[in-house]
């Protein structure tokens, strides 16, 4: 069999796509490319604007600062109430353009100097899809004294992790219910983003770890009493973000009731040392 008729899978995340010559996965970023998995989002930049760090969110990593963040497109979920749905459900039609690694670094140092930026944010899309480039430009952006960021669903496997984490700083995690069914319905995994965000702590990245909160998806008190203390078993100072939904994309409901993110709020606080409201 030559390569353009192999049949190759894809093993950055539990989709485990298995893709023909020239198919495209699920994220619509990875494809097959005589037989082996090209990256197509390889650098493509949607957007590109200094953030403050607190916007990530991140409270407890360098509180204050600005950050350089980064999106691309595409994502391995396909969350009905995404937030950031206009890039992260598009595909290359909506990039600004190609930014090579050495010119990212370029951009970061001026952005520090300028600005004061402290580093790089991966974000407004799924960062973890651009993993060769995340590998490319990492060691370089922290040879050059930036700290990275990831701004992420944690859907990634393992060994893919492991090669990463050593160049990151910070990561803001999504956990998005603590339901294994609710994963299976936004099309990720549960045990998947555990397993990220316990990786993460135990390599010593600073983690935080966010919920957005959607009446009748994830409001649950007992939901929210599970994943607390799912989290203070790993470390009680993980801040946790409970973020207020408001109606996007495909889904409709009204916005989170304040009522409801305070109560969860104080169930969390049981557990946590540090719980905050986010979009309020």
């Amino acid at each position: 069999m030559n390569k353009e008729q192999q049949t190759v899978q894809c093993g950055l995340c539990p989709h485990n796509c298995t893709l023909k010559s020239g198919q495209t996965g699920l994220c619509g970023t990875r494809r097959n490319v005589d037989g082996e998995i090209s990256s197509i989002s390889y650098g493509q930049v949607t957007s590109l604007a200094l953030d403050p760090i607190e916007k990530k969110p991140l409270y407890h990593f360098y509180p204050g600062s600005a950050i350089l963040s980064l999106g691309s497109f595409g994502c391995n979920m396909k969350c009905p109430f995404c937030q950031n749905h206009s890039i992260s459900q598009q595909g290359i039609k909506m990039s600004q353009g190609y930014v090579a690694p050495p010119d990212l670094v370029d951009i970061a140092r001026k952005a520090t100097k300028d600005a004061g930026s402290i580093g790089v944010a991966f974000t407004y899309n799924e960062p973890l899809l651009s993993y060769e480039y995340l590998l490319d430009v990492a060691p370089m952006l922290k040879e050059a004294g930036q700290r990275v960021v990831l701004v992420t669903n944690g859907q990634i496997m393992p060994e893919p992790l492991e090669k990463l984490l050593p160049y990151v700083d910070a990561m803001n995690i999504d956990l998005k219910t603590f339901s294994p069914e609710g994963y299976i319905w936004l099309g990720g995994d549960l045990a998947t983003v555990q397993k990220t965000i316990q990786r993460a702590v135990e390599a010593g990245v600073h983690v935080e770890v966010t919920t957005l909160v959607i009446p009748d998806f994830n409001d649950e008190p007992a939901m929210m009493e599970e994943e607390a203390q799912w989290l203070a078993k790993i470390k009680k100072d993980v801040p946790l973000h409970l973020s207020r939904y408001f109606p996007r994309y495909k889904w409709h409901a009204e916005a989170t009731p304040i009522s409801t993110l305070e109560n969860l709020q104080s169930i969390a606080r049981k557990y946590l040392d540090y719980v905050y409201l986010g979009n309020v």
